[in-house]
């Protein structure tokens, strides 16, 4: 697969993130940041681990609770958290400044020197982003914005270190991502039940919005996002997540009747275009692509061990 086709497979993670917030608030029981995570995180986890039919070993025992802890046991929490406290897509463009978090976080634990390029569009991206939340209806609650950067925060870390410690020989993206599913729902479960008490009464529209949360929104989406880190450099994979404030803002203007002022739409289109030039190679051209075609053909490799396996089976 080409690396233009794996950006967009990979975009399609932030872009149904994006739907997130207008499901919680629409269709899902109020006040339930917490029984809302676990519901997401842990049923998908579970799914994932009985399709891939693997468990970790070795170090990867606890470098998967790592990262299921920032990836989801804290991400989902303070996530839904933004989206109850803050309006329909406010919650996801505070959390838009992930890009320059990940770019100084992979000076730090990949040696990568940032760019003046990766600097200048993670700063265009978070000003376009905050012209969507500086005209967006409903106050700014200081909580929900708080929630919404510790959540960026927590998921740019586990981005660079998913891309650090990568994935164990013959172990592919789906495995990856159920063990971490998995070890976040376990860690928001004991959380959920001491904070919140019992499962709330759910009716149809909420049944359904979680399971559109757990299937397409976490299981497919996050596979796909893994998926992508592996092939991208995290710095290309993260300035992806601006499409998730861009399609909860248009996601808000057509199903919730949000207005979108002219100053908002400058803000989406600066967003959007900072997307697009951090998928830009810059540099060491050759290096870059040897590196590319290095991580392809361990995917490659990958999937011909996992499909080797499903054929024994």
């Amino acid at each position: 697969m080409n690396r233009s086709a794996t950006i967009l497979l990979t975009a399609l993670a932030p872009v149904s993130w994006g739907t997130t917030y207008a499901v919680t608030t629409e269709f899902l029981p109020a006040d339930r940041p917490l029984f809302t995570a676990l519901t997401r995180a842990l049923p998908a986890g579970l799914l994932l681990l009985a399709v891939a039919r693997v468990l970790p070993r070795g170090a990867w025992w606890w470098k998967s609770a790592v990262l299921g802890a920032l990836n989801i046991g804290a991400f989902f929490p303070l996530l839904f958290l933004s989206a109850y406290r803050l309006p329909g897509g406010m919650a996801a463009v505070v959390g838009s400044v992930g890009p320059l978090f990940v770019v100084g976080l992979s000076a730090l634990l990949l040696g990568q020197r940032p760019t003046v390029r990766a600097v200048v569009a993670g700063v265009v991206a978070a000003f376009g982003v905050s012209l969507v939340v500086l005209k967006a209806s409903g106050a700014l609650d200081p909580v929900g914005v708080l929630a919404a950067l510790a959540s960026a925060a927590s998921m740019s870390t586990g981005t660079v270190l998913t891309k650090k410690w990568g994935r164990p020989g013959g172990v592919g993206p789906l495995a990856l991502t159920g063990w971490q599913l998995t070890a976040g729902g376990l860690l928001i479960a004991p959380l959920a039940f001491l904070a919140e008490g019992a499962p709330p009464a759910l009716d149809a529209p909420a049944i359904g919005g979680y399971l559109y949360l757990a299937l397409a929104n976490t299981a497919v989406a996050y596979w796909l996002w893994f998926r992508g880190i592996g092939r991208l450099t995290a710095t290309q994979a993260t300035f992806l997540g601006p499409l998730s404030p861009l399609t909860a803002a248009i996601v808000g203007w057509a199903a919730l009747g949000q207005s979108l002022t002219p100053v908002q739409l400058v803000g989406m289109g600066l967003a959007f275009g900072a997307t697009v030039a951090g998928q830009l190679r810059v540099g060491a051209m050759g290096g870059r692509r040897q590196l590319f075609s290095s991580a392809e053909r361990n995917d490659r490799k990958d999937s011909m061990d996992v499909t080797g396996v499903a054929l024994r089976r």
